[in-house]
């Protein structure tokens, strides 16, 4: 890899580049923290299959006038474009960008095997989103003979071969050094920040660098002085406490002095899943809405038994144009993870909140999860078990044919019925 131009001066003594000895790499004793993240993630899935578009700019997104930009490759970076940016203002930076929709499934897979893939070297991950995550692989060293930098390039040469795609590595001593390193790695490399020269990397660095600083906090810190956090860790805690208030001010000089005393914590149970669809225009037809449900639905239940997971909560979310936004909740007899029986309650909540405002978004979520088998239980009225069988076939299809294999009926477009 040659130099890369997210590195600030002075800091390229911290790039490991590919095929460095050990001995020539920087010292990564007591560096257990590793923050691993996939290069422009939905973009690199995307050109797996399309290698003739390497080198270009493409950017993913969806095709309505609201839609936002899901990734951009490097090359569309160079104009401006940017991840959550509108696709309006993005098309203006770059008219000559290929546009790719999004690949939702493939995502997930690829995330669930990278996934997998950290979680074979340590049970300490902590993902943050389908392409990044934090490991702790203190434990692990000994296990597998090999430093935390040996692990991270490991890692990188793991998701390449075995993904077709890159990723970007940081490792330090603590969450936020190491995710402060990958970002300056990218794309495609590995920044080690030793641990006795944490404040060596850290004080050169902008505020905004700081964990926790969005524009708002950056502009109050530059307002009294701040503009590095070597200016941050020199000033007396009480001061900082009355430029950006006392929680901030305490975390800020915590971490301009290197200390993050937070650890990684393994993925934690999770408490929902959900879905949901802003519409190109304001819909006022509730028969729309009801379809746009019921793809949600289909989304939301595929989602639950995958993760072998059930709920009895079914939480309708709808957003209007006026941008007023409203939840209707309702609990089930039993738990399910069954479109058919998701989209009835969620039509029903639709139905009892109706509004003659028209709609912006609708949202469907399914709360109070558990095992699936956990959430089995006999029951005289339950519905014919037939509707999740053709359900759960229907996933197997769509797993190896591709997401629009099988749709209801009432999905299709008037020339494919």
């Amino acid at each position: 890899m040659g130099r890369n131009a997210q590195l600030p001066g002075g800091h390229e003594r911290f790039l490991v580049r590919t095929g460095t000895p050990r001995e020539a790499s920087p010292d990564d004793t007591g560096c257990g923290v590793l923050h691993v993240d996939m290069d422009a993630f939905y973009a690199a899935v995307e050109l797996r299959s399309r290698p003739e578009l390497v080198g270009r700019p493409v950017v993913v997104a969806g095709a309505g006038p609201r839609s936002v930009v899901l990734s951009a490759t490097y090359e569309a970076r160079r104009y401006g474009v940017r991840s959550a940016m509108p696709a309006a203002a993005a098309r203006k930076l770059c008219p000559d960008a290929v546009w790719l929709p999004p690949s939702r499934d493939a995502y997930r897979e690829v995330s669930d095997g990278v996934m997998a893939l950290f979680r074979g070297i340590t049970p300490l991950v902590e993902p943050l989103s389908l392409d990044e995550a934090f490991l702790d692989v203190s434990g692990a060293l000994r296990r597998l003979q090999a430093t935390p930098a040996d692990i991270g390039a490991r890692i990188r040469e793991r998701v390449a071969a075995d993904h077709g795609i890159t990723c970007s590595v940081g490792v330090g001593r603590a969450k936020f050094v190491a995710k402060l390193a990958s970002g300056m790695a990218k794309p495609d490399g590995m920044v080690v920040v030793p641990a006795a020269e944490t404040l060596a990397f850290l004080h050169p660095l902008p505020v905004s660098a700081l964990w926790g600083v969005g524009r708002r906090t950056e502009e109050a810190l530059r307002s009294h002085g701040y503009a590095t956090i070597a200016d941050v860790a020199a000033a007396p805690v009480d001061r900082l406490r009355r430029s950006v208030g006392a929680a901030a001010g305490e975390h800020l000089h915590a971490l301009a002095h290197g200390h993050d005393d937070r650890t990684v914590v393994p993925e934690s149970e999770e408490k929902s899943v959900g879905a949901e669809h802003t519409f190109d225009a304001d819909v006022h037809d509730r028969g729309t809405c009801e379809r746009e449900l019921l793809r949600l639905a289909q989304r939301v239940a595929a989602t639950l038994r995958r993760k072998g997971l059930k709920g009895r909560t079914v939480s309708l979310k709808l957003r209007f144009s006026d941008f007023r936004t409203i939840t209707r909740a309702r609990t089930l007899p039993a738990a399910t993870d069954v479109a058919r029986e998701i989209h009835a309650t969620a039509t029903e909540l639709l139905r009892e909140a109706a509004s003659g405002v028209a709609v912006r978004l609708v949202g469907v979520r399914v709360e109070g999860l558990t095992a699936g088998d956990a959430a089995e239980q006999l029951s005289f009225d339950a519905p014919e078990p037939r509707w999740r069988d053709a359900e759960v076939a229907a996933d197997d299809a769509r797993s190896r044919f591709g997401a629009g294999a099988v749709r209801p009926a009432s999905l299709l477009s008037p020339d494919e019925r």
